[in-house]
């Protein structure tokens, strides 16, 4: 069950052909590699040019500033199918398009947008964002990096945690307190860029699952940043960030779709073909009933996303379908791929099928850009408010 009747997703005709494009390009260039790259663990740089020739690394900012003006939907199809086709990919498509750019072009000067933005969305240059600190977590807003003003620059001195595409990656944004307060409050956003005097990126994490997508932690020895890489208003950095996670959740909900669909589609495949008892295992109510439930699951989920992702483009609050959207897909795609390791049995635990990758993968999502459990808190304050009881 993919994204290929427009009528049963309500697609445009534009939707669809960029779908279709997609698709393609993953199936030929992407997914024969996924395993390849889940094993080095190698960071598939061409890849990543060619989708900046294809428009996919600025796929959702304006063609003025060399983005390819895909709609909310767009953007959902187009990380379904990367990370359908590899979680890795997916992961880092994301971080570069859904977060490090989204700073730039949302809050970002023209100045900004023309030096970084077009950087980014041309895939000459790849992103990162840096908001979670090591003694942070969940609490984004325990921001312990500090700006301080010093003649008329910024100076930065603190430290960054699990940052995607940090090894790799040219342009950073990253969050540092420039004014006491609690909370959230008297946060600011930079612009940093490789290089940097004083700012190093740490050794390349060991990870569970997504590998090929790589993090490590971020360091700010007294880093100097010119007062045109402030992003915004001085401390406004936490808003600006909040707002991208808001719109930031769809898009991971779709890279759980993919994940999830992948494993769908995995199971289908072995079920029909393996033999036990003299019969095709998926005659077996055993085997059907949980197919049918990855299958129903998965649909929901897709369609959670893509309403989440419509009341984008049109202007609607998108908080809590945001957040319901991310929550429900981590939880199915990771059910769906325990299910495809169950169906496969022992096969299911072994690297020569791709079930066990997808498993490793999945995990991730109930966990980064906001775990399941703030997903829930996210949606019982948007229906409960902020009571005292």
């Amino acid at each position: 069950m993919t994204v290929t009747d427009p009528n049963k997703y309500q697609l445009t005709d534009d939707q669809l052909a960029f779908l279709v494009g997609v698709r393609r390009f993953c199936r030929e260039r992407i997914e024969p590699r996924a395993a390849e790259i889940d094993i080095s663990a190698e960071f598939p740089s061409d890849l990543f040019r060619q989708m900046g020739e294809l428009s996919y690394m600025g796929a959702p900012y304006a063609e003025e500033w060399g983005g390819a003006g895909c709609d909310a939907v767009m953007v959902c199809l187009l990380l379904e199918e990367v990370s359908r086709a590899s979680g890795a990919v997916g992961s880092s498509l994301n971080a570069h398009i859904s977060l490090a750019s989204s700073v730039i072009a949302n809050h970002g000067t023209e100045e900004q947008k023309r030096k970084y933005l077009m950087e980014l969305t041309s895939g000459r240059k790849i992103g990162a964002f840096g908001l979670t600190e090591p003694s942070g977590g969940s609490n984004a807003g325990a921001c312990r990096t500090r700006a301080v003003n010093k003649g008329g620059r910024w100076v930065l001195s603190g430290s960054k945690q699990f940052i995607t595409n940090s090894p790799v990656a040219d342009i950073f944004v990253v969050t540092a307190r420039t004014a006491d307060g609690s909370g959230s409050k008297g946060v600011s956003a930079f612009i940093l860029e490789r290089g940097m005097k004083g700012f190093t990126v740490g050794k390349e994490d060991k990870k569970m699952g997504v590998n090929g997508s790589p993090t490590a932690q971020l360091f700010f020895d007294e880093v100097e940043v010119p007062p045109e890489n402030i992003i915004g208003a001085e401390g406004k950095g936490f808003r600006q960030f909040a707002q991208t996670l808001d719109r930031g959740r769809i898009n991971v909900a779709s890279l759980s779709v993919g994940l999830g669909q992948a494993a769908l589609d995995a199971a289908i495949r072995y079920a029909t073909e393996r033999e036990q008892f003299g019969r095709k295992i998926a005659a077996f109510q055993g085997i059907q009933w949980p197919i049918a439930e990855m299958a129903t699951e998965i649909e929901a989920a897709r369609l959670l996303t893509l309403n989440a992702a419509r009341m984008y483009d049109s202007g609607l609050p998108i908080k809590m379908e945001g957040a319901m959207a991310k929550f429900f897909a981590a939880e199915a795609s990771l059910k769906a791929c325990s299910a495809a390791i169950e169906i496969h049995g022992g096969n299911g635990y072994m690297r020569d099928f791709p079930v066990e990758r997808y498993y490793r993968d999945a995990k991730m999502y109930q966990i980064g850009e906001g775990t399941s459990q703030i997903q829930r808190l996210v949606i019982a304050r948007e229906l409960l408010g902020r009571f005292d009881f």
